[in-house]
């Protein structure tokens, strides 16, 4: 199996903590999420995995030059100028071969089981989606054969509910026919046209799983108060042992600090006597001054924190 990770966002949601941190390299339990996916490829069986590179990415090139697990085969597709989710893809499938690829997006995090999702690819498919029910999300429609019927507004001779699109799916190399040679692409748009010239799409449908995008403030913080409450155990293999508070080597708290749950603090922290954290990531290097309350706040890499806040991205 060959895989490919889209990386090359700008992570526009996440500003302003994407300003100076690539959108893959966004830490997870001080872990960077493109290590964690990483780790899961190679665990699912993957050999080679293509990343593509676009904002700030010679961070992301120095992270896969001293962290990439040493049986993947990593190859990197840097994009001068940004190509989108079709023009990435295309990219990324040139690099893979004439096999069908599995490809996920950079900015989730997910338990799936990658393995068996490749295995359940559609061979006749253009691509095998994944997909779940998430409200808010759902506007993938499938027929009554459980193929994928259209996406956005309801077409015609559809079965059930809509689904999501979990940044989950195999590629088939038939796929590059629908991709435009040259220039940016928009993936979404690529799978209508295939659609509406009668191409097959192929859906998996998943339920009982962990998924959550961390494309916000809001659902990075969402994914470690789920992380750090235990409410995702089948992620645990690839952290070390979890706790609440969450600390990194080198951080220190004075005397009186009171953690209230959802607490991850990362390398070299400081928090200074007397201050209460809940549901709050702290990124490297970061100081905390006394006395403070902090709830629900995202605080940047080296960022220096002075007064009481609350639902705010500090940097």
């Amino acid at each position: 199996m060959n895989a490919a990770i889209l990386a090359a966002g700008l992570g526009t949601r996440l500003r302003p903590l994407t300003s100076a941190t690539p959108k893959a390299l966004v830490p997870v339990l001080n872990r960077p999420l493109l290590g964690v996916l990483l780790a899961q490829l190679e665990e699912a069986g993957a050999l080679r995995v293509a990343v593509n590179t676009h904002h700030l990415a010679d961070q992301v090139h120095h992270f896969l030059a001293i962290a990439s697990p040493p049986r993947l085969e990593v190859l990197v597709r840097p994009e001068p100028d940004i190509l989108g989710t079709g023009g990435g893809l295309r990219s990324l499938a040139e690099a893979l071969g004439n096999e069908p690829f599995l490809a996920i997006n950079a900015d989730i995090l997910t338990d799936l089981d990658l393995g068996e999702i490749y295995r359940q690819h559609r061979e006749q498919a253009l691509a095998t989606l994944v997909l779940h029910d998430y409200a808010g999300l759902n506007n993938v429609w499938l027929d009554k054969a459980g193929r994928v019927a259209g996406i956005g507004a309801p077409p015609p001779h559809t079965s059930g509910p809509a689904l999501a699109y979990t940044g989950v799916q195999v590629v088939s190399h038939q796929m590059l026919e629908w991709l435009p040679k040259k220039g940016p692409a928009d993936l979404v748009a690529v799978w209508q046209q295939a659609l509406g010239r009668g191409e097959y799409l192929a859906a998996v449908v998943v339920k009982g799983h962990f998924w959550q995008d961390l494309g916000t403030p809001e659902a990075y913080l969402q994914a470690h108060l789920r992380l750090l409450t235990g409410t995702c155990l089948g992620l645990n293999r690839f952290f070390p042992p979890i706790s609440d508070p969450f600390c990194g080597a080198g951080t220190v708290m004075e005397a009186g600090v009171n953690c209230g749950g959802g607490v991850c603090l990362g390398r070299e922290v400081w928090v200074g006597r007397g201050t209460r954290l809940k549901n709050t990531v702290v990124w490297d290097r970061a100081r905390l001054g006394p006395g403070l309350t902090l709830e629900n706040c995202v605080v940047g890499q080296g960022a220096t924190v002075q007064v009481s806040v609350r639902n705010a991205v500090l940097v």
